[in-house]
């Protein structure tokens, strides 16, 4: 395994790519990636970063706005790699994404729920993507609508060829609503990665927090057993390194 990972170092140059042996881990055929579990992620990295690699600043300090459009047609060419950010309304998605990419303001945060009305693209370089997807749920839009965003979502999860995985934000106080477990369902006979954030963390204590946790897991495991999950606070930026390692599993990037 140790040779192994030398050579692929050693091939990736100075381009800061590597490959993971992956022999007994399964292959999603719509991406043609491995499927790894936070944890197994970490363990990787632990491994890299001790023995290989000099880490790399955060790659998401240079995401920058791209464009906005109302529905998947209208959005930048169908190339590259991208990751979505989905969830309902004042999930926090863009308060994550703020969160991630080390950067203030990057996307748009506001008090009321349902601020995000189109889909947002953010480039990180020049094959590389990050989408906020509409919130969907509870905003003070007409049925019509809130229509028109799950057909816009659906079909973007469902036709995008460069999406390689979606980043499912939950409230911890109020996981699994039945859009979410649309999301993943979707995700799932797509064979799309998907990794649940359980945000807003710090409001709960340590053990409620922990039987959120639990619970959404065993969840998944009929819903998605792929998909993997992990406790997350905007607030307390807590959670934003486990994040960023399936951002770069995804992406191919080493940190």
């Amino acid at each position: 395994m140790v040779a192994g990972m030398r050579k692929d170092r050693q091939r990736a140059g100075k381009k800061g790519l590597y490959c993971i042996p992956v022999t007994c881990h399964p292959v999603n055929r719509r991406t043609g990636m491995h499927h790894y579990s936070a944890c197994q992620l970490q363990g990787f990295h632990s491994v890299l970063t001790r023995v290989y690699y000099t880490p790399m600043t955060n790659a998401y300090q240079h995401a920058r706005f791209l464009k906005s459009v109302p529905e998947p047609r209208l959005a930048p060419p169908d190339e590259g790699l991208e990751v979505a950010f989905a969830g309902r309304s004042n999930a926090g998605k863009s308060s994550a994404l703020n969160v991630i990419t080390g950067q203030k303001s990057l996307a748009r945060t506001s008090k009321t729920p349902g601020r995000t009305r189109q889909i947002n693209f953010f480039t990180i370089d020049d094959m590389r993507r990050l989408v906020d997807l509409p919130g969907y749920g509870f905003a003070k839009v007409s049925k019509q609508i809130k229509d028109d965003w799950q057909r816009h979502i659906s079909r973007y999860l469902e036709t995008r060829q460069s999406l390689v995985g979606v980043i499912l934000l939950m409230d911890i106080r109020h996981p699994m609503r039945e859009f979410d477990r649309q999301i993943l369902g979707w995700c799932h006979l797509a064979e799309l990665p998907a990794h649940v954030l359980l945000t807003k963390s710090d409001k709960l204590k340590r053990g409620p927090a922990k039987a959120a946790l639990l619970s959404v897991r065993k969840q998944l495991a009929s819903l998605h057993p792929d998909a993997s999950v992990q406790l997350f606070s905007a607030l307390k930026k807590s959670g934003t390194e486990e994040a960023i390692l399936v951002l770069n599993h995804w992406f191919g990037i080493v940190d």
